[in-house]
């Protein structure tokens, strides 16, 4: 990586609004590492970004769909707890410049794209962008996942994407390496989402062309579907992989919650 170009980082999000409040007992002094981890993912960068831009898992659309709103507000995209999970407030400002450049680089290597000026942040984004940016004093642009979940044409949108870590973006993916939700929590989880995790971890170091190989067929992993019976989890990694170009790739944390191993990832 040359010192001026930013790495492509992949974040565990973590589940729901879990950095604000006790879920289970002991989450806050299990889930301290991914919070320690997520505070200094801009602040621990050789230089600052002039903006950031997201994939997360939480937004699928046919197309490449970019959130153009120069102020976008919060989508409280999951249900079922406390009030204040429904109070948060995150105001970074959009990035209507940036999305017109990824615009066009998505355009130019083949892919359809479209806009959508009322889009919100969803808890993808701003669950752990609370933790890394919390003064929301950068731009952030989101990107949606393609709906058809193909790995290589994720892995072909990151390609395309790769100028902006040479211009002063960086770019985030979020999700998890683990999302099976009826496997969180229990003990026989914990071999299947180990043997998945180990399969990554390996095949992020490969040579780039290796790399995009295997996960481009990651359903022939060790436990792959037992660890993501449905992949906008993990598709967050692909966009980023494809970025790395020839970087290559290394766990940023590796930690176990609720009996499952998940990792997020460095390339750069």
């Amino acid at each position: 990586m040359t010192s001026s170009r930013l790495p492509a980082l992949f974040l565990s999000h973590g589940g729901g609004p879990w950095h604000v409040m006790e879920l289970w007992p002991g989450m806050r002094a299990q889930m301290a590492p991914l919070a320690d981890h997520l505070a200094g993912v801009v602040r621990d960068l050789p230089a600052r970004p002039r903006a950031v831009l997201m994939v997360s898992a939480h937004w699928e659309a046919p197309v490449a769909t970019l959130m153009t709103g120069a102020q976008p507000p919060l989508l409280y995209d999951y249900y079922g707890f406390p009030p204040e999970a429904y109070a948060l407030r995150w105001p970074a400002p959009g990035a209507p410049d940036l999305a017109r450049r990824v615009g066009a680089l998505l355009a130019d290597a083949g892919f359809e794209v479209a806009e959508d000026p009322a889009r919100g942040f969803d808890h993808g984004t701003f669950v752990p962008m609370m933790l890394a940016l919390p003064r929301a004093d950068l731009p952030v642009l989101q990107l949606s996942l393609l709906s058809d979940l193909d790995p290589a044409r994720h892995l072909a949108m990151g390609r395309a994407l790769a100028p902006l870590r040479d211009e002063g973006v960086l770019m985030l993916g979020s999700g998890n390496t683990y999302h099976d939700m009826r496997g969180f929590g229990h003990a026989a989880s914990t071999a299947p989402s180990k043997a998945f995790d180990d399969w990554l971890v390996e095949t992020i170091a490969l040579p780039r062309a290796a790399r995009e190989a295997r996960l481009a067929e990651w359903a022939r992993a060790p436990s792959a579907r037992a660890c993501h019976p449905r992949e906008e989890h993990l598709l967050p990694l692909h966009v980023m992989a494809g970025a790395a170009g020839d970087d290559p790739g290394r766990p940023d944390l590796r930690l176990q919650v609720m009996a499952v191993h998940n990792t997020c990832v460095r390339f750069g």
